[in-house]
């Protein structure tokens, strides 16, 4: 049971990354890819239907932390709570900033809400960039569980350590790359065009930044990961932007998976003393508790990943943002 819900978790955490990676990366290249009011709004409207939907598995990924491994969830929201507490935040004023662009007819009110974006979601995935290093790294956990330290130090001292700096400059690029991408296989156009040179360039940095990632952590899956940003480099060079796509989603996938498997059965290391690191099976809910939401995740799980499928099939045609003459 503790290893289904461990494998939930991490599919739940791995579909976040994974949508709302393009999502950022969109946000961040609308005003980049946009040169006019027009092509904006297209670059917009390719996340429209979707991002609302797909901030679901964060609920989901957040929701199954704390109710099959509440240990876990304690340790680190005690720890992390300045950056969540940021990037909920951020995620907030990007979901105003997507919400109210069409509210008001003025071109400075849109470009001043596709700013917000750009800003709020860079934001967000540096932080979160920084978090998953924080999670490769380890914190300072007592052998009571708690991480030493008290107030804005105990949050602040992991930011700047070199692995969250490493995660945050990985995440960015593969965020950009990710919504570079999703531009190409999404748009037609101008907006088309550049997003697959901007895909072309950012592969071999996104690689890089992924093989230096990797040689840190000494995971395979993310040296795995580095060589398939560079595949949809090379495969948006070729204009083969459904592959390239592919390719950057399973990077993603494969970096987020390694960043949860690389110690192990260890969930969350000590730096002080490798004997109080959180494992799974020490960090998990008691049996009882995880039969319950095992009846609850068979009932509602399923039900999400179909209509996701559904939406995406639904809104899966181009957005033009080529200006079509009257």
């Amino acid at each position: 049971m503790i290893t289904f819900w461990f494998a939930v978790l991490v599919l739940a955490w791995v579909l976040y990354f994974v949508l709302e990676g393009f999502d950022f990366g969109v946000g961040v290249l609308g005003p980049v890819l946009g040169r006019d009011e027009h092509e904006r709004g297209a670059i917009v409207r390719t996340v429209g239907p979707f991002w609302d939907g797909n901030e679901v598995w964060l609920v989901a990924a957040v929701g199954v932390t704390f109710a099959a491994f509440p240990d876990w969830y304690a340790a680190l929201m005690s720890a992390l709570y300045l950056p969540m507490v940021l990037i909920l935040l951020l995620l907030a004023i990007r979901g105003v900033s997507l919400e109210f662009r069409g509210k008001h007819d003025s071109p400075v009110w849109r470009r001043r809400a596709d700013q917000l974006l750009a800003w709020s979601s860079g934001g967000i995935v540096l932080l979160w960039g920084a978090v998953l290093g924080i999670l490769v790294d380890g914190l300072a956990l007592r052998a009571d569980g708690e991480v030493t330290g008290t107030g804005l130090a105990r949050s602040l001292s992991p930011l700047v350590s070199p692995a969250a700096g490493i995660g945050a400059l990985a995440a960015l690029a593969a965020a950009i790359l990710l919504g570079a991408t999703f531009l190409a296989l999404r748009t037609t156009g101008p907006v088309r065009r550049r997003a697959r040179d901007v895909a072309r360039h950012l592969g071999t940095g996104t690689a890089v930044a992924l093989l230096l990632a990797g040689v840190i952590t000494g995971s395979r899956l993310t040296l795995a990961a580095a060589a398939l940003a560079f595949v949809a480099g090379l495969q948006a060079r070729r204009s083969r932007e459904g592959t390239a796509f592919a390719a950057v989603a399973t990077a993603v996938a494969g970096a987020v998976v390694a960043v949860f498997t690389v110690h192990g059965d260890v969930v969350l290391r000590s730096t002080l003393n490798p004997a109080w690191s959180l494992t799974r099976e020490s960090a998990a809910a008691g049996p009882e508790a995880l039969k319950i939401i095992t009846v609850a995740g068979v009932l509602i799980l399923p039900g999400v990943l179909v209509y996701q499928a559904w939406s995406y099939w639904v809104f899966r045609r181009r957005v033009a943002s080529e200006r079509v003459a009257s």
